[in-house]
């Protein structure tokens, strides 16, 4: 698993050379598009970064037209980070050419090997999540 997830994290970071943009960025890009629109705090907590290291992040990432901040209407001291369309069109390029390349390494795998090998993911995924739920209760 180790090997696998650095060969991957080596080729996604290959693949944002080509962005104007880093590692922590995409990975706060790809939280706000899944969850939302979340606050400083919020993003923090998702992408296990310091409060002030977040808010320097964000700072980035505004200064590139890849989010802004979007101030709440019914409560003014709550700030939401929103994504762009610059920064929706990144993360959209660059999950489709991880794709490519999971696709292009996959070639040889039987129809029955893939339908395995995403069962098999989704259990492994599942698993992590009760495990994690469990430990957080203690």
């Amino acid at each position: 698993m180790r090997y696998i997830s650095g060969i991957i994290k080596q080729n996604g970071r290959k693949i944002l050379n080509n962005y104007p943009i880093t590692s922590p960025q995409f990975v706060a890009l790809q939280w706000l598009l899944e969850e939302g629109d979340l606050t400083i705090g919020e993003l923090s907590n998702k992408i296990s970064l310091a409060f002030s290291t977040t808010t320097d992040l964000v700072d980035r990432m505004e200064k590139n037209d890849l989010v802004e901040r979007i101030r709440s209407t019914t409560d003014r001291r709550v700030v939401r980070i929103h994504v762009l369309e610059k920064g929706k069109t990144i993360i959209h390029e660059v999950i489709e050419k991880r794709q490519e390349y999971l696709e292009e390494v996959m070639e040889e795998f039987s129809v029955e090997q893939r339908e395995t090998l995403h069962e098999l993911l989704n259990f492994l995924h599942e698993q992590m999540k009760i495990v994690n739920e469990n430990q957080q209760q203690r």
